[in-house]
This record gives C-alpha cells, structure tokens and sequence, in this order.
C-alpha cells in the first residue's frame, strides 16, 4: 500500500475552510498564527469570515497553503504519512512542504511573494476556462489562430484549461463550443496564469525561490511542468519558476504517482477537485477527503482497514 497526499490550487478557497482544525487543534492553531506573522495578514480572519477578498490571488494562495498544511499537521499527527505527494498549481507548494522538501514557515514567505506578483503581473487582463468533453488534439485545432489564448492545464482525461487574455479567452471558448465541447467553464481566476504571459513573474519569483533552504525529500512529488517525480531537491527551483508559465501535466502526475505504486489518494484541503480528476484518470485505486477534522478520523480507519487487506 502507497499513499499519496494531494492538493487543490487556487479556485477551490471558500470562507471557512479547516476552521475546526484552527479552533480545535493547537498545532493547526500555531500554523495560522506562524503564517499570518510572516505574511502580514490575518489569514484566520481571511479564510473563516466572509471575507470577498479571500478569492484575491495575493491573499488566496498564502491562505490555501496555509488551510490544507494545517490539516496535514493533524492527520500525520495521527500517525498517516505519505510516500509521495502532488499538488495543483499553488498545490505544488504544500506538496512539496509535505515532503519535506521546504519547510512551512519558507514556504509562506514564497507563496506570499508569488500570490504578490501574480497578481502584479497581469491585474484583472487574464482569464481561465475549463474545457469539458474534448481532447487536446481537437481543441488547439478549434483555438488555432486566435491570438493571447493558450493552454493552461491538463487536468484529467476530458477536462483541459485554457488560459490567457481575457477576451480571448471568451472568444476561444465561443470556438470550442461550436467544434464539440460538452462545456466551456470560466473559472474563479482573474489572470491569465500558466501562460507565457506570466513568464517574467516567474523570473520575479526565482529571486525568492532561490532563498529557499532546500532540504531532502522525504518523500518523492510529481512536478506539474513535467509530469513526473522528482526526488532530487536541486531541480526544485527551476520546476517552480517555469511552473508560473508553463502548462500544469496533473494527468500525467496522477499517472507517475500510479506507475510507481500509489494505490491511495488522499486529498488534503477544501472540495474534491482532485479526487474528481484521479476518477477519471486512474481505475482500481483508493480515494479518501480530509476536508473536516472529522474527516480525519474516518481516513484513518480507512487506511488502517486497507493496511490489513494488504497484508
């Protein structure tokens, strides 16, 4: 049996998310305290009250990171530990905190940088669409020749995103309807993220990734620029900056983790979009949440329930 921790990105924040963690586990509790210091926000405040601000990138992504470590605290606490980690986007960054690659209090000082300049880099120009029902052949067929549009993730099989300047991205999204897709859904994103547009952020955001005091990983993460796992902390550096910009492979990720043994997925943060994806990406393996700290009781009986079948 093989477990992997995985995490949403950006988009899937909602007010409240792993407030009972904060209010009821005190290492969960010194998480938020240690990143609202070091990032000069009141990210409890943030993500438990109704804060509309919470879905602004520079707040969103240090908050996330923030939300779904804290939970991760508490079920490894209860003795659940990963043998390999993957992350969306932002999800990146707390996988690569669950592997011990980069420690919290390092990574809430990137994040809080990278949501800065993000959303610096193209302020309310950009937009995100996901693309139900259609393959990624006939999809840059249908948005060949529209300019500023460019494709952001892979998802799952039947889900692609595009990404780009915001009218182009609703031009696009015209096309791609009118040559097969089931769906065209605009995201909660204001910039055009995972495209070459975002490249100098990520020459901005180097500067600080370098900053890092990397360590070994304990366990290997699937790197969303390749698709595959990493296990040697000097690629890091240059998987995160060319991540700003370049497409994130998720399926390939689901795919490696699946290849080198993972059976049980566990996803660590608020909603289900990644296990949505490992549904339909990967068959015969295990799915568990930990949205609640109630979730966390019931996974660990489920991994202690799977631990013995395996045996």
């Amino acid at each position: 049996m093989k477990i992997a921790f995985v995490y949403p990105g950006q988009g899937a924040q909602k007010n409240g998310m792993m407030q009972d963690f904060y209010e009821n586990c005190d290492k969960a509790k010194e998480m938020f305290d240690t990143a609202s210091k070091i990032s000069g926000y009141d990210i409890a405040d943030l993500c438990f009250n109704e804060k509309e601000e919470l879905n602004q990138t520079k707040y969103t992504q240090v908050c996330l990171l923030t939300a779904c470590m804290a939970a991760t605290e508490v079920l490894e606490e209860e003795g659940i530990k990963p043998d390999a980690t993957c992350g969306l986007s932002l999800g990146e960054y707390t996988a690569l905190v669950a592997s011990d690659a980069v420690r919290f209090d390092e990574a809430v000082r990137l994040v809080t940088e990278r949501g800065k300049i993000m959303e610096e880099a193209a302020p309310d120009i950009g937009g995100m669409s996901a693309v139900i029902g259609m393959d990624e052949e006939n999809l840059r067929s249908a948005i060949q020749g529209i300019d500023g549009v460019y494709v952001a993730n892979f998802n799952c099989p039947g889900q692609i995103v595009i990404t780009g300047y915001k009218e182009a991205v609703e031009k696009a999204g015209e096309a791609l309807k009118e040559n097969g897709a089931k769906r065209v859904i605009p995201l909660k994103c204001s910039g055009p993220f995972h495209s070459p547009i975002m490249a100098d952020a990520g020459h901005k955001l180097r500067k600080y990734i370098d900053e890092l005091h990397l360590e070994d990983l304990s366990a290997p993460y699937a790197a969303n620029l390749t698709g595959d796992l990493v296990t040697d902390k000097n690629q890091i550096p240059e998987l995160l900056e060319k991540q700003v910009s370049g497409s994130v492979r998720m399926q390939q990720d689901l795919e490696s983790l699946a290849r080198n043994g993972v059976d049980t997925f566990i996803e660590i943060g608020p909603g289900k979009t990644i296990s949505g994806f490992v549904k339909k990406t990967l068959e015969g393996v295990n799915i568990l949440n930990v949205e609640t700290l109630d979730d966390v009781k019931t996974v660990v009986s489920k991994v202690k329930e799977l631990a013995e079948a395996a045996q």
